[in-house]
């Protein structure tokens, strides 16, 4: 993980998203980006400011990004860089993504409330829309280590070798053990004699050189599943495979994935499959 795109609106929940991610960013090298997206008030819109006074909004609103990044990188001693934008969001943060060839995207996640479980949020929104691993960072949490982490996924269905590689790479950086945690309404339990030929080689060989087990549990509610697992195992990180169809559907819709995140109030990392 080489590059980490953070998305910057200067809310406390932002703030709190860009500490962990800079804490979590200094003990694997990764260089930061921080991202934002300036967007003109209705206010000023609405008083007809002139062009120069527009233009001095936004140069301030820059220099203010760029004094958060000299702040961030002379306290944590990595390389840290400012993508400002205006437009559409999530255009502009696919283009930075794709020009600085990032690994990841952290966003802050607000806690739960009555409009967002009716409209979800931007950062349930960026999980839907963006092909590349998202870490979403409840406004609760704090970065003490990721030393246990929960990898949520439809066992049944198989997992794609590079959601196992981006796993691999995840829990070698941080030196992680990994529950691989699979919720199913039909089988009882699960333990690697249990799994086909298969599936054994396949997580053998993507999870090669970690240490990682199985677990599974009955039960028809998902999400209940998960958040008690996380508790019972004090993960510090729960990882999920966002499925369009079938059991494991629910966990794509954008007012359950943040039900998740803001529910165990821990980090939750989106991998993308395809």
């Amino acid at each position: 993980m080489k590059t980490i795109i953070i998305t910057v609106d200067f809310s406390k929940i932002s703030d709190n998203a860009t500490l962990y991610a800079m804490q979590a960013a200094e003990v694997i090298g990764a260089r930061v980006i921080l991202f934002h997206l300036h967007v003109v008030s209705v206010h000023a819109s609405n008083a007809r400011l002139s062009p120069s006074s527009l233009q001095l909004s936004l140069d301030q609103n820059k220099e203010l990004l760029e004094k958060r990044a000299e702040e961030l990188q002379n306290q944590f001693q990595i390389d840290v860089s400012i993508a400002w934008r205006t437009g559409d969001f999530y255009t502009e943060l696919s283009k930075v993504i794709d020009e600085s060839q990032a690994d990841l995207v952290v966003m802050g996640m607000a806690k739960k409330s009555v409009e967002q479980d009716l409209l979800g949020n931007t950062t349930t929104a960026a999980i839907n829309k963006l092909k590349i691993p998202i870490l979403a960072i409840p406004e609760e949490a704090r970065f003490k280590g990721i030393r246990k982490v929960l990898f949520a996924c439809d066992i049944a269905r198989g997992v794609q070798a590079r959601v196992l590689e981006q796993v691999r790479k995840l829990a070698l950086s941080f030196e992680a053990d990994v529950a691989i945690f699979h919720v199913s309404d039909k089988i009882k339990g699960m333990s690697e004699h249990d799994l086909p030929p298969h599936l054994v080689n396949a997580f053998g060989d993507g999870l090669d050189g970690i240490n990682y087990s199985y677990k599974n549990v009955a039960s028809n509610a998902v999400l209940y599943a998960i958040e008690q697992e996380v508790k019972d195992m004090n993960a510090d990180l729960v990882i999920m495979v966002p499925y369009k169809y079938g059991f494991w559907g629910s966990l794509i819709h954008k007012s359950k994935t943040r039900a998740l995140a803001s529910g165990i109030q821990k980090p939750l990392l989106s991998i993308p499959i395809g």
